[in-house]
């Protein structure tokens, strides 16, 4: 009787994992247009790793932070990686921003529709997402990674190496 027991308990235990490790968010598609002028949506990334980040000149993390992720940018480039970075702000903020301080993502002013996709919001609907904020996106096109705040660079690192190295 014991066994019988703890066979249907490990039955039960594996379909939670299972059905956990199959439980990913699909990214929400987006369109945009990026501080070149160029249009696009996430859709149009399928099949690469994407990193979109949200930012804002008045944050001093985001700051802090930039230099961390633009060497993620030099260590990636050439592979199937795509590099957002999303914010509120208008274009005059940034551009004047981004010549004391470049960014080598690819820069999508005026996106709070897009922010409106990802943040979480409280049981009032009120947006609770903090600054710096980062959604690792595999090649399906489902949520591998998210996190938020000062620091993230090394998980967000070891996160794309892992998704790069496995088809």
């Amino acid at each position: 009787m014991r066994f019988i027991f703890s066979a249907v308990f490990c039955l039960l235990l594996s379909f939670a994992v299972f059905a956990q490790y199959n439980n990913k968010q699909i990214a929400e598609d987006f369109e945009a247009t990026d501080l070149g002028g160029q249009s696009f949506s996430l859709g149009d990334f399928k099949g690469k790793v994407v990193l979109l980040s949200f930012w804002s000149t008045r944050c001093l993390i985001c700051q802090s932070e930039i230099p961390k992720l633009n060497r993620l940018t030099e260590k990636y480039n050439g592979k199937d990686v795509v590099f957002i970075g999303l914010t509120t702000d208008n274009e005059t903020k940034i551009n004047a921003f981004l010549k004391k301080n470049p960014f080598n993502f690819r820069i999508t002013p005026n996106s709070f529709g897009v922010l409106l996709k990802y943040a979480d919001k409280d049981g009032a609907g009120n947006i609770n997402m903090g600054y710096p904020a980062h959604y690792l996106i595999n090649r399906q096109g489902e949520i591998e990674l998210k996190k938020s705040g000062w620091d993230k660079t090394a998980a967000i690192d070891a996160q794309i190496s892992r998704l790069l190295s496995s088809r």
